[in-house]
């Protein structure tokens, strides 16, 4: 199988069809070893420490889902803000991952945010400069990842789903977006980041990439993101908040549940967790 998978990013590659980094880091990416683990039907997790990928070595974890299993994509608002892995708990998750951008003195999101009739925030006009082009849309019970904008906003403030922005987005029906209205520094610089794609059959993942450990943990851009999602198999893709706030959460899993690296503690294990005030998780 692994074999297949070389012989298939070669001939993209060869054809131009996969515009991400260099084919040495495609080939990185499928001949990782992955610890792969199945806790439970419908949920997949893998992880691998990849020596040579984007310039350095690289930490990556992410929990595939099945919503043909009977799982569900939720977005948890905390009341204040908390640990990733407190707020998955008190929702009886099944996993979860960092949400998107907030106010860290307030603890209130920046980007809009509604559930249900309820609109809980809305974005900035700095984050829409800044990096804010998609968002989640969750309406009975399925996931979209959507373009987004200040009119796409306004428009959906009065209909009945949960959307939370965020972005930029990377990945839509395949191909890589239009970065041209975010920050040039934000889009190139290397950091911890959080991201959340649709594949091409239908799978959800929550998707970390550990950063500002140099020696086990590089970080990576938007560019590099989303060339790892699409060999992953990314249709669309979302990036998050990332930085000390990237944090993935796996229930029964050691480590408080914790099976990336966060930053925030400045120490490369699993106990780093940013207090946060929004989650993505995953339920029955």
């Amino acid at each position: 199988m692994k074999r297949n998978l070389l012989i298939i990013v070669l001939a993209l590659c060869s054809v131009g069809i996969l515009k991400g980094q260099t084919a040495s880091d495609s080939l990185a990416i499928v001949s990782a070893s992955w610890k792969i683990e199945n806790p439970q039907k419908g949920i997949v997790h893998k992880y691998a420490s990849i020596p040579q990928l984007y310039q350095g070595i690289q930490s990556v974890s992410l929990i595939e889902i099945d919503p043909g299993a009977g799982l569900k994509v939720g977005i948890a608002v905390s009341d204040k803000m908390k640990e990733t892995s407190r707020i998955a708990s008190e929702h009886n998750a099944i996993a979860a991952i960092n949400g998107s951008y907030f106010d860290m003195k307030r603890g209130n999101s920046v980007c809009f945010l509604k559930v249900g009739h309820q609109v809980v925030d809305t974005t900035t006009l700095g984050e829409f400069k800044l990096r804010v082009t998609g968002a989640i849309s969750i309406r009975k019970g399925k996931m979209k990842l959507i373009p987004w904008n200040r009119q796409i906003e306004k428009k959906n403030r009065g209909k009945v789903s949960t959307i939370l922005a965020s972005g930029p987005l990377m990945l839509k029906d395949g191909q890589i977006c239009d970065w041209s209205s975010c920050e040039v520094n934000f889009i190139r610089t290397k950091h911890p980041r959080s991201a959340v794609a649709i594949t091409k059959d239908g799978k959800i993942l929550f998707i970390t990439v550990d950063g500002r450990f140099p020696e086990y943990a590089g970080g990576v851009n938007i560019p590099e993101l989303t060339h790892l999602i699409r060999i992953l198999g990314g249709k669309d893709a979302l990036n998050l908040d990332g930085g000390g706030s990237t944090t993935l959460w796996l229930s029964g899993a050691a480590d408080n549940g914790i099976v990336n690296y966060p930053c925030d503690n400045k120490r490369f294990d699993h106990v780093g967790e940013r207090k946060v005030p929004n989650i993505l998780y995953v339920h029955q």
